[in-house]
């Protein structure tokens, strides 16, 4: 499977909907059971929601080829310090590899690996 990106707007909700879509389909190229298809999909989701909450327009989510993973960059808006501990939490006991980027208490990019 190739690498490929997908950039939506955060202000439309439809999009993270299109968004879960897009990982259940990298999860099932990949062969991953239900259980694993829907933590994946949930820590995706999560991630925009923190870019969104640290104050960004948009996200450019970035699905790798080899492996089951996503990295998720924040662009556009008025970043800021946004309330994400929730969803930190949930990634963090759903995933196997979580790297987050900040550029002080801002965060600016979630990279997730099953």
């Amino acid at each position: 499977m190739k690498e490929f990106t997908v950039k939506f707007n955060l202000a439309d909700s439809e999009y993270m909907t299109a968004l879960r879509l897009v990982c259940g389909a990298v999860c099932s190229a990949h062969g991953l059971d239900v259980d694993d298809t829907e933590d994946f999909k949930v820590c995706v989701t999560e991630s925009a929601i923190i870019l969104k909450n640290c104050g960004f327009d948009s996200v450019t989510a970035v699905f790798s080829g080899e492996e089951v993973g996503c990295t998720v960059y924040g662009e556009g808006g008025t970043p800021k310090e946004g309330e994400n501990e929730l969803s930190l939490a949930l990634i963090s006991a759903l995933v196997k590899e979580c790297d987050i980027k900040r550029r002080g208490d801002i965060i600016e990019r979630v990279a997730l690996k099953l």
